[in-house]
């Protein structure tokens, strides 16, 4: 009976022994690796350990310089998807905020604040073109003129209407025919032809969908008016 609790003894000793020896190592272990770690953080420049891409303003490919307003916009799908403009990596138009439409899309925004004045849409195939006509002329000095077509743009454009868009830096306009795609900035009082312009010709040898071009993308940052 003796000899059986001694045995007993030893394998509680022999068994806690070997348990604090486990725990140890296994101190061991965390502390070199909290070491090792805080070694490699110092020694390591800020931003090689991170693996997140750096993300700019409205998903641009690279940050606008100081003094420049980050845009990106597509124009719409077929007549499926609408077009979407993003300013400032705010969305200023698209289908989710239900104010985009058929025709030409525009947003207004003010060139020296950056700031979103008007948007509005109007329909080139059904519609009238007198509303867009009264529309741009009422367009004030140094405002941004974004645009950005859906479905049709072009077929009840007259002379005056791309007249006005071409005054306001369009070079593609007294082209645009039915269901081509464009997008376009430019912007009232600009004394030069604007270098943000994209413009496909509806041709069922290069269209991507049935009956239409494919959709255009650009981006680009926009010079905040100083003056």
């Amino acid at each position: 009976m003796i000899r059986a609790t001694g045995i007993i003894k030893l394998t509680v000793l022999v068994i806690a022994f070997l348990l604090a020896v486990f725990l140890a190592f296994q101190l061991f272990e965390i502390n070199t690796d909290f070491k090792l770690a805080n070694v490699i953080s110092r020694s390591v420049p800020a931003g090689v350990l991170s693996t997140k891409p750096v993300r700019y303003k409205c998903g641009l490919s690279k940050a606008c310089s100081a003094g420049h307003f980050a845009f990106k916009m597509a124009s719409g799908a077929a007549s499926v998807v609408g077009p979407r403009i993003c300013l400032e990596d705010k969305v200023v138009m698209s289908g989710v905020k239900n104010n985009v439409g058929r025709g030409i899309n525009i947003a207004l925004v003010n060139g020296r604040t950056g700031e979103v004045v008007k948007t509005e849409y109007f329909d080139m195939w059904a519609g009238d073109v007198a509303p867009l006509i009264k529309f741009l002329n009422e367009i004030e000095d140094g405002t941004v003129v974004m645009m950005a077509s859906f479905d049709d743009s072009a077929t009840k454009l007259n002379d005056e209407a791309r007249k006005l868009i071409a005054d306001l830096g369009s070079s593609a306009i007294n082209n645009l025919g039915f269901r081509d795609n464009w997008i376009f900035v430019g912007g009232k009082g600009i004394k030069t032809k604007s270098p943000f312009e994209q413009h496909i010709k509806n041709s069922a040898e290069t269209n991507k969908f049935e009956g239409w071009p494919e959709v255009l993308e650009m981006e680009g940052c926009i010079p905040q008016r100083q003056d």
